[in-house]
């Protein structure tokens, strides 16, 4: 089967980021998912345009989306969904005339998460946070990108036992966990939350806590997820 390459162009946002090739300053990060999500999308089979980072102001953002969207088929940007002073990103969107079809997933981590199109063109808005951009990549737009190219079923998981009792504190959101697959057994990960990207390099899968669940006991099936 022959198919075309979804073009994928890479927006990450915010005044506090910086290339990884820089120094922070006072309140500033490295960019890690902006090349993150270039690996992903790369991986997935795309070809990607990475457009830097957008400052936190709405000029430069609604130039940087309207650039990528005249670039790629694909929009992906990270940062700047959420609930902050600076996070335009929805209002700017719309600005452009994307109709926007959903602002928020009942996911754990990945809930700031924005889809919508104008006409053939996808723009997702994914979380700032290292993990919920990963882990939204990899429920949203990796199936999405596969589909483009013609896979029917782009995600095969699979049932797999935990290998221990795991507990968790709120139900109101399907969690999605680092973890690591050890003799037919699931096993999570040491996991601080959605900036922990460590957890990431030593994960096999992802694996999922269903809503309405707080304990599992050790031998319980889980769906897991390769990643």
């Amino acid at each position: 089967v022959v198919s075309k390459k979804p073009k994928v162009a890479v927006i990450a946002t915010g005044d506090e980021i910086v290339e990884p090739h820089l120094k922070p300053g006072l309140s500033q990060i490295r960019n890690s998912n902006g090349y993150q999500l270039t690996i992903q999308a790369e991986k997935a089979g795309a070809e990607v345009f990475y457009m830097g980072i957008a400052p936190d102001n709405e000029e430069d953002t609604f130039r940087f989306i309207n650039k990528a969207m005249d670039t790629a088929d694909v929009v992906l940007l990270t940062g700047g969904v959420s609930m902050g002073d600076f996070d335009f990103v929805p209002a700017i969107l719309e600005k452009s005339g994307v109709e926007i079809l959903f602002r928020t997933v009942a996911l754990q981590p990945g809930k700031p998460t924005i889809f919508g199109t104008k006409g053939e063109k996808r723009i997702f808005g994914l979380p700032g946070n290292p993990v919920s951009s990963f882990t939204i990549f990899e429920l949203f737009v990796k199936p999405m990108l596969m589909k483009m190219m013609g896979v029917d079923c782009p995600i095969q998981g699979q049932k797999l036992p935990i290998g221990i009792d795991y507990h968790r504190k709120r139900k109101d959101r399907m969690q999605w966990l680092p973890v690591q697959i050890r003799d037919g057994k699931v096993y999570p990960l040491e996991y601080h939350g959605s900036a922990h990207i460590f957890a990431l390099a030593e994960a096999h899968a992802l694996a999922a806590i269903p809503i309405n669940f707080t304990d599992l006991e050790a031998g319980e099936l889980i769906d897991v997820r390769p990643i």
